[in-house]
């Protein structure tokens, strides 16, 4: 039986207690399905300077590359704000060191949290889009300069890193309803000029795909007059982060928010969207649903256990369908007992077999 390695970097703030619950869920995936899944603990950001002084230590690196998949609970909080060394420079870091370029947030709205939407009904019914984000490219690793009152942030795109991008994202639109929404800022941005002149081109080789080109300010309103509307949201990285976040909270939460990484070949990096959240930290409080479906993605792209990953989405679905709420979605389940109920459903749906695991703390 293959063993699967899987390196978890819990981080800070609520993200230690998401990765325990994310780490449960695993073991009884691996206890029904029969799979056998090794985990590796090592450290990153904030926790990995208090504990080494760099937010992302070489074991850290060495650990990852010789995984299977990773998966990050979260990294921040204002105990190191201010500092020479900040906590997501070991992320930022790591997609960089992993050569993770491509972001996928998927947005699905679960249709007992329909009430939880800031939107009404009628205009959330039926969402279920991916957004596609280029991740190591852009302002976010670009040069940046500071002087006396004045700073400047470099963006720098090469046709190379948006092609890739742009393949990924064709690819998955043809396996899903079809279309594509480039997202640029071409009226304005030179980079954006480019972007949209190589998708237009990458665009040749998907005809059965439809392609349109939007704004990206209008974009940021059309998400929330017309979500429905989309199917494959492709953009660049700083447009894809505020995007994709903005999106995340038309299910109800930002607590239910998966996302994955992933490169060109080696392991990828699977992690909630939600955050640190400091200020609910220790407390048994978070959410954990969005690291539940990042450890489904995790699965799917990571792993390629696509009947696990079904089984791991299916049983989030029926928690939460049988009433299973934590405090942001308006209920009183704590984060572990929200992980515990999913997990009881988990096994309601196959009888369990033997799963052999084993843990190296680094």
């Amino acid at each position: 039986m293959k063993t699967y390695k899987i390196v978890l970097l819990p981080g800070d703030g609520v993200g230690p207690e998401v990765t325990a619950v994310v780490r449960d869920a695993l073991i009884s995936v691996g206890d029904v399905h029969g799979r056998r899944f090794e985990f590796d603990l090592q450290s990153i950001g904030g926790a990995a300077i208090d504990a080494t002084g760099d937010p992302l230590p070489q074991k850290t690196i060495a650990a990852c590359r010789n995984s299977d998949a990773v998966f990050l609970g979260a990294v921040g909080g204002p105990k190191w704000d201010g500092g020479a060394k900040r906590p997501e420079q070991g992320l930022l870091g790591l997609r960089k060191e992993l050569g993770l370029f491509a972001n996928i947030r998927p947005v699905r709205i679960y249709p007992d949290l329909i009430h939880r939407s800031p939107l009404k009904k009628e205009f959330i019914e039926g969402v279920d889009f991916v957004v596609f984000r280029e991740l190591t490219g852009g302002l976010y690793f670009g040069e940046r300069t500071r002087g006396d009152g004045y700073a400047s942030d470099q963006c720098v795109y090469t046709s190379g890193e948006i092609e890739r991008i742009a393949r990924a994202a064709f690819g998955a639109a043809r396996a899903r309803r079809g279309k594509v929404t480039s997202v640029d800022k071409a009226n304005v941005l030179e980079t954006s000029r480019l972007w949209r002149e190589v998708v237009t081109r990458v665009h040749g080789d998907f005809p059965t795909v439809q392609l349109e080109h939007q704004l990206v300010d209008s974009m940021s309103m059309n998400l929330i007059r017309q979500p429905t509307a989309y199917d494959i949201i492709l953009t660049e990285n700083m447009f894809g982060d505020i995007l994709s976040d903005e999106a995340s909270v038309l299910g109800g939460s930002i607590g239910l928010a998966p996302s994955a990484s992933l490169g060109a070949g080696g392991p990828g990096l699977f992690e909630p969207v939600h955050g640190s959240a400091p200020d609910i930290a220790g407390k048994d409080a978070c959410n954990p649903v969005g690291g539940v479906l990042s450890a489904a993605l995790l699965l799917r792209y990571g792993l390629r256990l696509h009947d696990e990953a079904d089984a791991l989405e299916a049983a989030v679905e029926r928690a939460i369908r049988h009433g299973a709420r934590t405090k942001d979605l308006g209920g009183f389940h704590t984060c572990s007992a929200m992980g515990a109920a999913i997990i009881d459903e988990l096994q309601d749906l196959s009888a369990p077999r033997a799963c052999n695991v084993q843990m190296h703390w680094g």
